[in-house]
């Protein structure tokens, strides 16, 4: 599955709405750290199934950034039945990124 853009219009369908567990990428284009999470982000957009991955450019959507209390990018948080389950701060290895997913779906 391709990597959604989430935006506030979008929001509730993809993200509130999924019957799976949710990975947002909370980046944006001028972060470094961020260009380093983005292919990891990617590349498990297209091995996992079971889940749904999207990115919030922070810049484009502040709302969402208020809205889930981002100081700081990259951040990684998964969700499940519409609930925050887990939210990482910086740059993670994919090993991290996958191990996060499958705590959001225990």
């Amino acid at each position: 599955m391709a990597v959604l853009t989430v935006t506030k219009e979008n929001f509730q369908a993809l993200v509130l709405e999924a019957t799976q567990p949710v990975l947002l990428d909370f980046w944006a284009v001028w972060c470094g750290p961020c260009q380093m999470v983005s292919p990891l982000v990617d590349e498990l957009a297209e091995e996992v199934t079971d889940c749904v991955i999207g990115k919030v450019n922070v810049d484009e959507q502040p709302e969402l950034a208020q809205a889930f209390g981002i100081v700081s990018i990259p951040t990684l948080v998964t969700m499940q039945n519409g609930k925050v389950k887990e939210q990482l701060v910086g740059a993670r290895p994919k090993e991290d990124i996958r191990a996060m997913l499958d705590r959001a779906a225990e």
